[in-house]
This record gives C-alpha cells, sequence and structure tokens, in this order.
C-alpha cells in the first residue's frame, strides 16, 4: 500500500464512551499512538474516485453500528461507512472479560500466570482483528496490525459504566 494510504488522525466520539477507567484509557492511548504512528488504512470507494490520504478517522457507534467517518487531511468528509456490530458482541464481551482478569492478574498473579491470561487475551484480538478486516473488506484496506489496534478502539467505544 503507498504512503499516504494511511491513518494520520483519529477520534473517538467521547459521548458514546459513558466511562472508562485507568486501565481502559491507557489502552485507547496506546491503541492510539501506535495506529498512528504505523498503519494501513486504504477507503477502497474513496480512493477509486481520486482521494489521497492521509485520512483523519473518527470512530463512533451508533444504532448498534460502527460509524467510521473517513475525511481526507483537510477534514473534508470523504464518506462515512456504517458496519454492523452484532458479531462482534461476543468478542466484545470476551475480550472484556480477559483483559479484567489481565489486569487483576497483573496486580497479584504470578509471571506465568499472567503471560497464560495474556496469550488468551492475544489470541481473542487476533481473532476479533480478522473478523474486522472480512467486515471491512471491499470497503478498506487494511493490514491485520491496523485492524487490531481498531478492535481495541471499537471495544472502547463499548465500555458502559
Amino acid at each position: 500500500m503507498a504512503q499516504d494510504h494511511r491513518i494520520a488522525h483519529i477520534s473517538l466520539d467521547e459521548e458514546t464512551i459513558i466511562w472508562r477507567n485507568a486501565d481502559v484509557e491507557q489502552e485507547r492511548r496506546v491503541a492510539i499512538f501506535d495506529l498512528i504512528e504505523e498503519n494501513c488504512f486504504k477507503p477502497v470507494r474513496s480512493s477509486e474516485r481520486g482521494a489521497q490520504g492521509p485520512y483523519q478517522l473518527r470512530l463512533s457507534v451508533m444504532d448498534g453500528r460502527l460509524k467510521m467517518e473517513i475525511s481526507d487531511e483537510a477534514g473534508n468528509l470523504l464518506e462515512e461507512l456504517l458496519i454492523g456490530l452484532a458479531r462482534f458482541r461476543r468478542p466484545i464481551r470476551e475480550y472484556f472479560a480477559i483483559c479484567d482478569s489481565y489486569y487483576q492478574a497483573i496486580r497479584k498473579a504470578t509471571p506465568a500466570e499472567i503471560e497464560t491470561i495474556d496469550m488468551a487475551r492475544r489470541g481473542i484480538h487476533d481473532n476479533a482483528a480478522e473478523l474486522l478486516m472480512e467486515r471491512l473488506e471491499g470497503k478498506v484496506e487494511t493490514d491485520f496490525a491496523t485492524a487490531r489496534r481498531l478492535f481495541t478502539l471499537i471495544c472502547v467505544l463499548h465500555i458502559k459504566g
């Protein structure tokens, strides 16, 4: 993918996020930092119409769907994508559960127990990233690492107090 097919700025709809703790806030910060540092993101329809990156991406959840607002560098809206999240409910729930276990383990478990939980967490995360890539097929060309970080941000948008 060309260097300009990337996300240069990403934002989350803060009104969608009802509550988050310090651990979740750290996950959000790391995901956004890593995503901006290195990502592959090519909105297919916009690219076919001649749009060039880098892109700005705004994520929100609306009526049970992920809304992706893709803009050019100047902030001009190029397209909006709506992706059903029904197939993500279980992976999101599993990811939250394993993350809770992981954060608790960090505070009191042995290194071996932490590693076991972390391997399970990575497995759930990897499967969800593959599912996201499937759902984006034909809409956005992306790589696995970018899909993984986007899934983390989708989870952040689903946190309820």
